[in-house]
């Protein structure tokens, strides 16, 4: 069955998201222990994450 625009624009949405993270990981090296602490808490309360989005999907 062939995908929707909306689903392969949504795909593509979630291909820029990981394009965003390949570079928030290549730029941790540069940061300093208390820098990489308060951006680790701001990712880890960030909302909407992938984990609500993955559940969304999931949802019956």
């Amino acid at each position: 069955m062939p995908l929707s625009g909306e689903a392969i624009r949504l795909m593509n949405y979630i291909d820029d998201v990981a394009v965003t993270l390949r570079r928030v990981l290549a730029t941790i090296p540069s940061l300093t222990p208390e820098e990489r602490a308060r951006v680790a808490d701001h990712l880890l309360n960030a909302k909407p994450n992938a984990e609500d989005v993955a559940q969304a999907l999931n949802a019956k």
